[in-house]
């Protein structure tokens, strides 16, 4: 089992840039896809970005595709998605998610992860 808690979150204007971290518990954070989604009230939990268990494969929603860049640190049991050139449709709360996995996958489904942080709130907005 893991746990995730997520930090980073904040308000920033238009353009702006932010990086937000989740750290894991446990000593097998190397087993784990990464993933980070995203929700806004009254909506469903949105994909953004996901990454392998070594961080050799990732994936990206359409809507942060060369916006938005997942990373992993499996040494710090930490994984990052670092977010430029930010939107107000970017505004959310964020979460990342986990789930054991093979060397090589990556998951966009939300039903496909096991493990959830709290969330953290991103507030684009001028």
């Amino acid at each position: 089992q893991v746990q995730l808690v997520e930090s980073g979150g904040g308000s920033v204007q238009p353009g702006g840039s932010l990086r937000l971290s989740c750290a894991a518990s446990g000593r097998t954070f190397s087993s784990y896809a990464m993933g980070w989604f995203r929700q806004t009230p009254g909506k469903e939990r949105e994909f953004a970005a996901a990454i392998s268990r070594a961080g050799g494969t990732s994936l990206y929603a359409d809507s942060v595709k060369g916006r938005f860049t997942i990373s992993r640190d499996n040494a710090k049991n930490t994984v990052y998605l670092q977010m430029i050139s930010l939107k107000p449709e970017d505004t959310a709360v964020y979460y990342c998610a986990a789930v054991i996995a093979r060397m090589t996958d990556t998951f966009d489904a939300s039903n496909e992860y096991s493990y959830w942080g709290q969330g953290t709130q991103v507030t684009v907005s001028s």
